[in-house]
């Protein structure tokens, strides 16, 4: 048997845990996906416990990280956004020596940045959706004129360094444009935009063990009240219905494969990632099409979230896919960048 499938068969007690084998679960944070990150990180560790292994939680908003990390010999991220999925929190466990869960600095930063991941992935051969950053002096009625010449309408206005769809906006024309730059920039973020293509939203999980890659299970998203996969539709669990597996053609499903192993390989992610992409006809009529949309290194673990979905239409329970990303913190990775 591999060891993929052997991590993925494994009673989580059976791992190697380095030191006392105590386990801190790293959550919440200051980002703006600290909810979901709690959801994540409180249902993870209540997991470990049951599955007899020592494990504490740790927010890393509270006072003290530096002490309660002190008393863990290895680092479960359960934890997503700023902060935290951006490779800042994994530079801080490399240099304290701890032993962490997913993705490394290199691979964490870049897959946040999604301006940089769209370069990388697409000099690997991935399909990415035409975009433009968003200069961030020019007034916003220059910018949306510049976007709708460059850009076919509708488009989407993004962060370039942000999670769980927060703040994007979809324009369909300068005006609508115009606002939402005007609108974003109040955050003082970083913006881009890129075309909105119609179409299904597709996410795919791999999952690494350092030797080979597994996709799961591809799931869809269907927003119930439009063709926008937004940030309220995304938190209304009415706003919207889940598909796993999908009924997408062989030979597309192939190919989202195929891509979300190469963004994987990109951006040199490690343990696992989430690709999110949309599939729609092609608007020049050839066929279907598969757009890389961005890549999740810390993705939701809720025992009901798209990844441990997918991880159940693949035949891998709950508790085993929680052991299997606890397996990835062991890995020897030696150094990463």
């Amino acid at each position: 048997m591999t060891p993929l499938i052997d991590a993925l068969s494994t009673d989580a007690r059976q791992l190697a845990l380095p030191g006392q084998g105590r386990i801190g679960v790293l959550t919440g944070g200051r980002s703006r996906e600290r909810a979901r990150s709690l959801l994540s990180g409180n249902t993870a560790c209540d997991r470990l416990l049951r599955q007899g292994l020592s494990a504490v939680l740790i927010d890393t908003a509270e006072p003290g990280l530096l002490q309660a990390l002190a008393e863990v010999d290895v680092a479960f991220l359960a934890i997503a956004g700023q902060y935290a999925e951006d490779g800042k929190l994994q530079g801080l466990l490399e240099h304290l020596g701890i032993p962490y869960t997913g993705s490394g600095v290199l691979a964490s930063a870049v897959a946040m940045h999604k301006t940089a991941a769209k370069t990388m992935v697409a000099a690997h051969g991935v399909n990415v959706l035409p975009g433009r950053v968003i200069d961030g002096e020019t007034p916003a009625e220059v910018v949306a004129k510049d976007l709708a010449k460059a850009l076919p309408l509708p488009v989407i206005i993004k962060p370039v360094s942000e999670g769980g769809s927060i703040d994007m906006r979809l324009a369909r024309g300068e005006h609508d444009l115009a606002a939402a730059v005007e609108e974003l920039r109040q955050g003082g973020q970083a913006l881009f935009a890129e075309r909105f293509w119609p179409g299904h939203s597709i996410t795919a999980a791999v999952l690494d063990d350092g030797e080979q890659l597994r996709v799961l299970p591809l799931l869809e998203t269907r927003p119930k009240g439009g063709d926008f996969y937004d940030y309220a539709t995304k938190n209304d669990p009415a706003a919207f219905t889940n598909h796993c597996p999908t009924i997408l053609p062989p030979a597309t499903e192939a190919l989202v494969r195929e891509h979300a192993q190469a963004a994987h390989r990109a951006l040199g992610c490690s343990g696992y990632s989430r690709s999110d992409f949309v599939v729609g006809a092609d608007l020049a009529g050839d066929g279907p099409q598969v757009w890389w949309l961005e890549t999740n290194t810390l993705p939701g673990l809720s025992a009901t979230g798209n990844m441990a979905t997918m991880a159940a239409a693949g035949g891998i329970g709950y508790d085993a896919l929680i052991a299997f990303i606890l397996s990835t913190a062991l890995t020897p990775h030696g150094y990463r960048p």
